[in-house]
């Protein structure tokens, strides 16, 4: 198992961006080569790039289920495309970030072998960026998916943590935008229905019942339901915690990425191998 920390500059930022990475290259049986299957894992708020390798078995995941994991620092972003310049977090997610892991890592540039999830802001951006950027990403996870922007009622006040209006804006004009997962869903099916082909993505959403964003996911799900879209929903006693997230990313894992014997290659026989055959 290959756990990388590097940093990419990005022309969309305008700024050095940390990152971590985990690559499956060494099993018992050999060693794994390319290209991996993919998933882009984004932290909650007041996080960072080292979140999801501290506080989840990660390297256990993607050693066992043979797959790469890639994530970056989002600062407070929402993973969107923020009002302040410089700062389009979506397209850097969405477009960029993957490219430039591409071209660095062994990483499958197939649709369907990309994924992407997060937990909480992360877990929105998941949504956000999953949906909006459909012809890359061919599956999303969304854990305790802080979704209550746009799923709180119009005119009703909405807990920000963060001073998050800097990034939304206006939040009744940003709930008509595609900074909304439901406008983007809107639009996905306006085009199906006109005939166009689309890639949707295939969605896991895990809430625990004791985390005050329930209700919000509960609404949302409701939602894609009623569009049609490919849904698995989970919710269980849980708090907006590790735990929790532990728990239900190795559920999305095992749904979405079915432990595969993908071939490794032998490696050279080791010294003590040689030392013991004589």
């Amino acid at each position: 198992m290959a756990v990388i920390s590097f940093e990419v500059y990005s022309n969309v930022l305008k700024r050095v961006v940390s990152c971590r990475a985990v690559l499956p290259t060494d099993q018992e049986d050999g060693i794994l080569e390319g290209p991996y299957k993919t998933i882009y894992l984004l932290h909650g708020l007041r996080g960072n790039c080292n979140d999801w390798l501290t506080s989840v078995r990660l390297k256990e995941i993607c050693g066992s289920q043979r797959f790469a994991a890639i994530m970056p620092s989002g600062d407070n972003s929402f993973y969107v495309d923020s009002l302040i310049p410089n700062n389009d977090y979506g397209r850097f997610v969405g477009e960029e970030l993957v490219n430039l892991t591409r071209a660095m890592f062994p990483l499958s540039r197939k649709r369907e072998d990309t994924f992407i999830g997060g937990l909480s802001m992360g877990g929105f951006g998941a949504l956000r960026n999953g949906l909006k950027y459909n012809d890359t990403f061919g599956y999303i996870v969304a854990l305790s998916g802080a979704v209550h922007f746009f799923e709180t009622p119009a005119g009703q006040p909405i807990d920000n943590l963060q001073h998050e209006e800097l990034v939304m804006g206006d939040i009744e004009e940003a709930r008509l935008t595609e900074k909304n997962p439901r406008v983007i869903v809107k639009n996905l099916v306006e085009r199906i229905r006109s005939g166009e082909k689309v890639n949707l993505p295939k969605i896991y959403m895990a809430c625990g019942t004791d985390d005050t964003l329930i209700v919000y996911n509960r609404k949302l799900r409701d939602f894609f339901i009623e569009e049609g879209l490919d849904l698995t929903y989970e919710e269980d006693a849980g708090f907006h915690d590790w735990d929790f997230w532990d728990k239900y990313f190795r559920k999305a894992v095992d749904t979405f990425l079915p432990i595969e014997k993908t071939p490794v290659k032998r490696v050279e026989e080791t010294v003590l191998e040689r030392r013991q055959r004589g």
